[in-house]
């Protein structure tokens, strides 16, 4: 495959929930009402590329993540990987494209098995997939703990994950995605429920692994400055949309979007206070099962006019690469 070409391609990604209706609903035959999780996404991811998805909780960007590897299913809209479409490809079907993509999850002990030792854990996708014995599987799981930092290698292999601290987890969980040699990783928060001081170290971490593999990433944080450090594009997600994206240098110091804007303005700068404009915005999303009308933002918008609560904005490229929906650029 070029290293140009794309991985990941996702066109018009649509993830509606229906809300549990009440006996009084039926009896009134009300409209049956849906959350808007993700409405309308699209986007690329080129090989060895990192993307960073960034926005409040509750804007869609784990729901995303969970569609494009297929552990959802989406209410519309297609997904290619590698050049094939895995949208509707039976779940039967999925498990020789399981191998290439992993997730790696915001919380670790969640995702591991409490009562399974931390090495087998990564040693039983191996296994499981046929690309190792269960000799071979070990060997390997013993290498990845080294690789991450897990010293001496078979003293951690027999603990449990109660018996590891939280950045730890996290390092066994990434050892487990990265045994399979991956093409794709979701990594799914991957810092935010790790202390400050480990932050770093797991994203110098994910990074190595990136390197080596030529690993292509979906990045997902509410933290635009992480998404800074680790990313080579940003998409900034609002309400189930994307409202820009383009190259992360060029979003960070020319952010297009009130909302990136005010994103940006969130993260502590000195440099930053002074030469631009303090943006904040007031209240919280708005219910996702009923999204305003016209822009998604404009409740909250400093820079609203009557366009913005009429008509929705595409995405257009303002400048190159770099795409924004806001009426202030129509």
């Amino acid at each position: 495959m070029g290293e140009n070409l794309p991985v990941i391609e996702v066109y018009d990604l649509k993830k509606y929930y229906p809300v549990t209706r009440s006996f009084a609903d039926f009896i009134f035959r009300r409209k049956r009402e849906y959350v808007k999780a993700v409405d309308g996404v699209s986007f690329t991811i080129r090989r060895g590329e990192t993307l960073a998805l960034i926005g409040e909780s509750g804007c869609g960007k784990t729901t995303t993540g969970r569609l494009v590897i297929r552990l959802e299913e989406p209410t519309s809209g297609k997904i290619l990987f590698e050049g094939k479409d895995i949208t509707k490809i039976p779940l039967k079907k999925l498990r020789p494209f399981r191998k290439k993509m992993q997730m790696i999850y915001q919380d670790p002990m969640a995702s591991l098995n409490p009562r399974m030792p931390v090495g087998e854990q990564i040693a039983h996708p191996l296994v499981v997939h046929g690309l190792a014995t269960r000799k071979e599987a070990r060997e390997i799981a013993l290498e990845m703990l080294e690789k991450v930092g897990l010293t001496p290698s078979n003293e951690f292999y027999a603990r449990l994950p109660h018996q590891l601290s939280g950045g730890q987890r996290q390092r066994v969980v990434i050892a487990r995605a990265m045994a399979l040699k991956p093409v794709f990783v979701v990594a799914d928060e991957p810092v935010s429920m790790i202390d400050v001081s480990m932050r770093a170290s797991i994203l110098d971490l994910l990074q190595q692994f990136k390197r080596e593999y030529n690993l292509t990433m979906l990045f997902i944080t509410h933290d635009i400055g992480v998404g800074r450090i680790i990313s080579d594009r940003i998409a900034v997600m609002y309400l189930g949309k994307i409202v820009e994206i383009g190259p992360t240098e060029q979003v960070i110091n020319n952010p297009l979007h009130p909302y990136t804007q005010a994103l940006i303005d969130a993260v502590p700068s000195i440099v930053r206070r002074k030469r631009m404009k303090k943006i904040r915005i007031l209240g919280e999303l708005p219910d996702p099962r009923n999204p305003p009308q016209g822009c998604r933002f404009h409740p909250r918008c400093p820079y609203v006019k009557d366009i913005c609560r009429n008509k929705e904005p595409e995405l257009i490229e303002v400048e190159k690469n770099h795409w924004v929906a806001c009426h202030i650029y129509s």
